[in-house]
């Protein structure tokens, strides 16, 4: 008799489960056949990668993220996980190891995106819109397993009690994932690789992001250290965009960036960032965005920039921004460049702010808002805008 690892739920103990070996299917179930009830016992898994997997292994083995977890040399991935990687070109590269059983299939040509949708499979997006990966297979539990450590890699949990989570793993790729009940499909499992991530403007211009006239108009706002506000929904580049305008900042300027899950990469020799951390199984130790930007206000910013503005910390930012603290930015999501004026009063609103301050104080801070666009599968800057009133409302003025 070998035993083999059942995937269960978090909140069942887990135990190695006694099956014939006759019994197992060939495949990946049969090649955990003789993984050792010791990995979930007395010994830790090895962190060794034995090799690379072709984007065409079914293989999803109890085992495999643990063996993805290092290149090679052994270096585990919970050290790596603090971004810790050496600095250099290599840092703009996302380190897809991290990713288990998933990296073959992030490294498979321009990855920007992949979604694990229970059992019903893989979709991957490699700029074209999500198509649906035929190599994949993976039943509920192991999705739910494969969800259950990637989070764990990042440094949180997720499990009945939190079943929807964000982390960052390896240099800046964001995992987020929920658990059923929550998603009523099985186990959801969204990553995003940053791939055009240390990207300068120029070369972003290079690939049609932005004109010319685009392109000098935010260079001239990082040198004249104007505040600015990238707007645009998910996945039409706001991060890219952003990373790329800091870069360009001088480089005798401190950078603070704060980040609810850090995946912004700035390339530039002076940046220190924040991340905000969750509340640990006792409901203790949380620290959100609008504690971290009291925070960064005291470490001396020549630039404060926050990763994406989702709730109360818009009015510590608000605030900042128009109490001296000049060349700050922040990303905001929305469906378009007439609608962040909505967006910012119902944040503000969180926040305990009336229309009428979220407007005043909006107008006084931000100097451009800047809306991207995906159309066709292409990311493109669709309009450059101010803010200014209208009435007694908040609204947006094309530049």
């Amino acid at each position: 008799m070998s035993t083999r690892f059942v995937a269960v739920p978090s909140w069942q103990a887990r135990q190695p489960v006694a099956r014939p070996e006759a019994s197992l299917p060939p495949g990946p179930r049969a090649r955990e056949a003789g993984r050792s009830a010791g990995d979930r016992g007395g010994r830790a898994p090895d962190d060794r990668v034995p090799g690379d997997r072709a984007p065409g292994d079914r293989a999803l083995d109890g085992r495999a993220l643990d063996e993805r977890a290092g290149d090679g040399d052994g270096g585990a991935l919970d050290e790596r996980r603090d971004g810790d990687d050496g600095g250099g070109a290599e840092s703009s590269v996302p380190d897809v190891a991290a990713l288990g059983p998933l990296a073959p299939f992030a490294a498979s040509g321009p990855v920007t995106d992949l979604f694990v949708n229970g059992e019903r499979g893989l979709w991957i997006d490699r700029g074209a819109g999500a198509e649906l990966e035929p190599a994949w297979s993976a039943d509920e539990a192991e999705v739910r397993a494969l969800a259950v450590r990637l989070i764990a890699r990042g440094g949180r949990h997720i499990d009945e009690a939190t079943p929807a989570v964000d982390v960052r793993l390896g240099r800046g790729i964001r995992v987020h994932a929920v658990l059923p009940p929550v998603s009523s499909n099985g186990t959801l499992i969204s990553v995003r690789v940053p791939r055009a991530a240390g990207f300068p403007l120029a070369a972003l211009a290079r690939a049609g992001m932005l004109d010319a006239t685009q392109e000098a108009t935010l260079r001239g706002a990082v040198a004249e250290r104007r505040n600015v506000l990238v707007t645009g929904a998910g996945g039409t580049g706001k991060t890219t965009l952003l990373g790329a305008m800091l870069a360009a900042a001088p480089v005798r300027e401190r950078i603070v960036l704060i980040e609810d899950v850090a995946e912004l990469t700035i390339d530039h020799p002076h940046v220190v960032a924040l991340e905000a951390r969750q509340a640990n199984l006792e409901g203790s130790g949380r620290l959100g965005l609008d504690a971290l930007l009291r925070e960064a206000l005291r470490m001396r910013p020549d630039r404060i920039v926050v990763g994406e503005c989702r709730g109360a910390e818009l009015r510590e930012l608000l605030a900042a921004l128009n109490t001296g603290h000049d060349g700050g930015a922040g990303t905001l999501h929305a469906n378009s460049l007439d609608d962040v004026p909505a967006r910012l009063e119902s944040l503000g609103s969180i926040a305990g702010m009336s229309a009428d301050a979220v407007a005043r104080q909006t107008v006084s801070a931000f100097d451009l808002v800047v809306h991207l666009e995906r159309v066709d599968g292409r990311r493109r800057v669709a309009a450059i805008g101010r803010f200014a009133w209208k009435g007694d409302r908040l609204a947006v003025a094309p530049c």
